[in-house]
């Protein structure tokens, strides 16, 4: 059991790069359970979320203009990446769902988030001249909302699809396997060493499997197969679990389902509300975000019933008489800073690549090639990831003031989106107790760095994402 490379994951990452390499004529096992249970890749819109998920925030800083060019990238390749693993899996099912993207602007949010939001993601648009049209809300097919939270504007981004995750992952499979791939339904326990160079991996029934090279892409846990190299691990950012829920409904007049994905811009921390055809009378509605410090099983009743309150109210109010087919949960990996882990880690042939949040199964083919030039010794001309190498010092999105602000502006923003009703002057009051709670928050955790707006607030009632942030700060002040 010698191979070439171990790709350690099952997700839409994990299967991306274990199956550009051995299409490459690798000899490539990749190791992960094949129920992938609680995988962001499962549980996924698999929205090619581009331009629809800028954020002003986003490109506020260099680093987050690098994940902007990551996501552009990704969204160019996804095309010809389709093409190639139909004609590897051969299977040739339809693996797109929806026809470009609306990104909708309505009363259920609030301004200084999706307004801002909204605003940032055209004048993206305009500045990297994407194809894009200003759209009557009213004409997107699919759309009834509550007039209550009526949409006041829209953009269709034309360019920006979204597919079925679930047929992804198992064409990604069949790919793999068609090019000479191995898979071993089963999860690893640690990664294998020998004079600070990477030897294998060993399962957790085990067995060892050796390699000269292992890439470690299993998501939010991908860290913990590495918690015995603890001189690695503590100057790496910690992973968290943002935890989200989806459900695919069954519509009941599959004449009036949207062809195109239809979504708002990202707000309380989340991706926005969107829903995402699926065919055959099924309409995909996510998500939600929670962050915590290890990944959740199941969704609560509280997320499920607002998930489907912000769906059938913001989106179609008839979806209040939709089947409820299943409910899914999937824990996105979040790092301590919010950007991606991408690279050798510490240990001759050990690579990671994960901690990409809402952007992993977008920025697979991407990540992919990038991954498979790099282990084989060949140059990534097109956009150099260097700055997310997995060992560093914290990168800095917003500064202090800037995050404690947006922190408190999206936790507002999800009492807006219950359309809570609160009596005038009660708003800046809140304001007002959130920036001081946060502020005091971020200023005990560390002098010097801050963390992402969502991890602080989430980490106000998880003492554990706090002690995580304190010691890998430490760590770097030393």
């Amino acid at each position: 059991m010698n191979y070439d490379v171990i790709v350690v994951g099952s997700g839409a990452i994990a299967g991306s790069i274990a199956y550009e390499l051995a299409s490459r004529q690798l000899k490539v096992c990749r190791l992960g359970r094949l129920d992938r249970s609680n995988a962001a890749s499962k549980a996924a819109g698999a929205m090619n979320g581009c331009f629809g998920e800028v954020t002003s925030g986003l490109v506020a800083s260099d680093y987050g203009k690098l994940k902007l060019r990551m996501d552009r990238i990704a969204k160019d390749r996804w095309s010809i990446w389709a093409q190639r693993l139909v004609a590897s899996s051969g299977d040739t099912r339809p693996l797109f769902t929806a026809k470009g993207t609306h990104v909708i602007l309505n009363t259920a949010g609030m301004a200084a988030v999706d307004s801002g939001n909204y605003d940032a993601i055209e004048s993206t648009l305009r500045e990297y001249n994407e194809p894009y049209e200003v759209v009557d809300p009213q004409s997107i097919k699919g759309m009834k909302a509550n007039d209550l939270v009526r949409s006041l504007q829209g953009l269709y981004i034309s360019e920006e699809h979204a597919l079925n995750s679930h047929i992804l992952l198992e064409m990604l499979d069949a790919a793999f396997l068609r090019e000479g791939g191995e898979i071993v339904d089963n999860n690893v326990k640690c990664v294998l060493t020998e004079n600070g160079a990477v030897t294998g991996v060993e399962t957790v029934d085990g067995v060892r499997f050796t390699a000269d090279k292992v890439v470690i892409a299993a998501g939010v846990q991908s860290l913990d197969i590495l918690s015995d190299q603890l001189s690695i691990v503590q100057k790496i950012p910690p992973l968290f679990a943002g935890h989200g829920v989806s459900v695919l409904l069954k519509v009941k007049n599959p004449d009036e389902l949207p062809t195109s994905v239809i979504r708002t811009p990202n707000r309380a921390f989340a991706c926005g509300l969107h829903c995402v055809p699926r065919g055959d009378g099924v309409l995909y509605v996510g998500a939600t975000n929670l962050l915590s410090n290890q990944p959740h099983a199941y969704a609560t009743v509280a997320t499920i019933q607002f998930l489907v309150e912000c769906a059938y109210n913001q989106i179609n109010v008839d979806l209040f008489e939709s089947e409820v087919l299943a409910i899914q949960v999937g824990n996105r990996p979040i790092s301590a800073d919010g950007f991606p882990l991408i690279g050798e880690c510490g240990i001759d042939g050990l690579w990671l690549v994960t901690g990409t949040y809402r952007d992993g199964l977008h920025q697979s083919p991407l990540l992919a090639d990038y991954a498979a030039n790099a282990l084989m010794g060949l140059p990534n001309l097109e956009i150099d990831l260097g700055d997310f190498t997995p060992i560093r010092r914290p990168l800095i999105g917003l500064d202090r003031d800037m995050t404690i602000l947006e922190a408190a502006q999206q936790t507002a923003a999800m009492g807006y989106e219950c359309l809570w009703n609160i009596r005038p002057g009660w708003s800046e009051l809140i304001h007002e107790c959130l920036l001081n709670k946060y502020r005091a928050q971020v200023e005990s955790i560390d002098a010097t760095y801050t963390p992402p707006p969502d991890l602080v607030a989430f980490s106000c009632h998880d003492e554990q994402i706090t002690k995580r942030l304190r010691d890998y700060y430490s760590c770097w002040r030393k």
